[in-house]
């Protein structure tokens, strides 16, 4: 009978999501409801009204004086860096657009304060929501936490926190706030999961700060999985098993050890130097755009920051930054790098990518429209704010200054004379800056790649977007499920662009780096470093294994295998003959 139940014993559901913190961990489930504000429309008399806006302003206060509080808690048991995360929770609810809007309505439609603010946050939420940009999608999380924080204050209701726990679960939520995450005793919550999410929320960023195995986006795991159940979290390629049976456990148990073994080996890497066994040296650099991520880098033995988004200080607030919030920022991040380099790419907003006071209109294509430099080039003061900023950093460190797509030689020149401009300011005001700040180009454009040679000429560094290179190559928006498998970085044609890239940069003689998520994925790192790449950036979770890989092998092997890959005809080809690479010269070799 045994045997019989255990022949026939299914193998568990099987979710699909986005690993977002790496780590394969089994345990048992611990349902985590997500608060249900069902706020009700209410009318309010005349003489109420005043009564509502009093009690909107203590909402407010309380909220902010909580939020504080948990900043000093997380400074103080995971650091500064994570606190920081909540200063977007403190601008929605110090907004005077916001909190004006709120009043306004209270006293014009004389309606409860709840409601109306409900409303408000939310209408904002859903425009960021619906954005195809993955950042701009995780800060509508970070809105609607704010949302419910303040109507929680409002409306007396107390919260439910994982701190409570004391026995070792996965917890399983519909959502989780980075509140909720900091929250977790790390002994007894030891991974989680969530029907809602992204691989840059600030849950997930805690996540991986925390080493804890996460998955997100997985639809409905919160109505799938119930209290108590036996779960597998695969946070390395997103796969959740509610239930699992005895062989799929044995399977990932297996893989759990592996995959550990594989990080001690990693983790003892990381202070040595990606090169080759032929002493070929590549800068293995990381990408952010939220000083949290910063410690990451560190720990995983990033050689600089090779791309600084900078479109977090123009995104979700109704003032434009000035120049001081800036130069502090981008100063801090250079001398905690330091001696290693920074890349500060300059505002590539625009797009889907809006910035309210600007009053940006919305376009058709915005992919392909008023973004990047076009929009700097434009925007003159914003613009000069931000190299003024720039500049000043650069007297705190290895700074250099990056702009985005560009895609014709006059575009480089104007950005350039604009820059020179801001230069004779800040010397004439006493300014102390680097006078020699190396300024680059992103190569994201077919006709950048095309007129390379020209631009080469006029830059001091190139560093390749291959994620906006790819999809305009091709002609497919990779955001858009119905073409979304035609997006790929082993498409011959991209790989003949960054070819050519490459050798137009060196025959001027200037450094030729690599930005996009092709640079962190270890198929291509092979190629990337025939090819002539003098730097790859990437996600700092990425760099041990890119840097397991450049280590395994010599630059004149990879150099062959590059240019046997550049004569390939299709993408399926150029993927097996990588892939054959790479179990060839990697898997089975280690260096120290």
């Amino acid at each position: 009978m045994n045997q019989h139940s255990k022949k026939n014993e299914p193998e568990g559901l099987r979710l699909t999501g986005i690993g977002v913190s790496p780590g394969i961990i089994t345990g048992t489930v611990y349902q985590f409801a997500s608060e249900n504000f069902s706020i009700k429309k209410d009318k309010i008399d005349d003489d109420e009204v005043e009564n509502e806006i009093s009690r909107f302003y203590k909402g407010l206060k309380k909220t902010t004086e909580e939020i504080r509080e948990l900043q000093r808690e997380i400074g103080d048991e995971v650091g500064e860096e994570h606190a920081y995360i909540f200063e977007a929770h403190l601008l929605v609810l110090e907004d005077e657009f916001l909190i004006e809007k709120t009043i306004n309505r209270v006293r014009k439609e004389r309606l409860n304060v709840e409601y109306i603010f409900s409303e408000a946050v939310e209408d904002f939420a859903k425009v960021l929501s619906k954005s195809s940009d993955s950042y701009l999608r995780g800060r509508a999380e970070d809105i609607r936490d704010v949302k419910k924080r303040l109507l929680r204050n409002l409306v007396g209701k107390q919260k439910r926190s994982l701190s409570d726990i004391d026995t070792e679960v996965i917890v399983v939520a519909h959502d989780l706030s980075p509140a909720d995450t900091i929250m977790m005793h790390k002994e007894k919550v030891v991974g989680f999961v969530t029907d809602i999410g992204s691989r840059t929320s600030h849950t997930a960023i805690m996540a991986r700060s925390l080493e804890i195995p996460a998955v997100v986006a997985l639809k409905d795991v919160s109505k799938k999985a119930r209290h108590g159940d036996r779960i597998i979290v695969d946070g390395i390629e997103g796969i959740v098993y509610i239930n699992p049976d005895s062989a799929i456990l044995r399977e990932y148990e297996e893989k759990r050890i592996r995959f550990e073994v594989n990080e001690r080996e990693l983790r003892d890497l990381r202070r040595l130097p990606a090169q080759t066994l032929d002493g070929h040296v590549v800068n293995l650099m990381a990408n952010m755009e939220l000083a949290d991520e910063l410690p990451s880098a560190l720990t995983h033995g990033a050689d600089g920051i090779g791309l600084y988004r900078t479109e977090f200080f123009y995104l979700d607030r109704e003032d434009l930054p000035a120049e001081d919030e800036q130069y502090e920022a981008y100063s801090q991040v250079a001398r905690k790098i330091a001696p290693h380099p920074v890349i500060i790419r300059t505002m590539d907003i625009g797009g889907d990518k809006f910035v309210s006071q600007l009053e940006i209109s919305q376009e058709l294509n915005p992919f392909m429209g008023w973004r990047g430099i076009r929009f700097s080039l434009e925007q003159h003061k914003v613009f000069e704010i931000q190299l003024r900023a720039i500049l000043r950093a650069s007297n705190e460190g290895a700074v250099s200054v990056m702009f985005p797509m560009v895609s014709n030689l006059n575009e480089l020149r104007q950005a350039k004379e604009i820059l020179g401009k801001v230069k004779i300011d800040l010397r004439k005001e006493g300014r102390n800056f680097n006078e020699n700040i190396e300024v680059g180009v992103m190569i994201e454009t077919p006709s950048a790649a095309m007129i390379a040679e020209v631009l080469a000429k006029e830059a001091d560094f190139f560093s390749i977007g291959t994620n906006d290179l790819i999809q305009y190559s091709i002609a497919i928006d990779r955001v858009n499920e119905k073409v979304a498998y035609l997006y790929r970085p082993s498409h011959p044609g991209v790989l003949k662009l960054i070819e050519k890239i490459v050798n137009a940069g060196h025959n001027e003689n200037i450094r030729v780096d690599i930005c996009g998520e092709m640079a962190g994925d270890s198929l291509f790192a092979i190629f990337l470093v025939g090819i002539g790449l003098d730097g790859l950036s990437m996600s700092p979770a990425a760099i041990p294994a890119i840097k397991k890989i450049i280590r395994s092998i010599t630059q004149r092997r990879a150099r062959e295998i590059a240019l046997d890959v550049v004569k390939l005809s299709t993408a399926d080809e150029v993927d097996k003959v990588l892939m054959e690479a790479h179990e060839n010269n990697c898997l089975h070799k280690t260096s120290s």
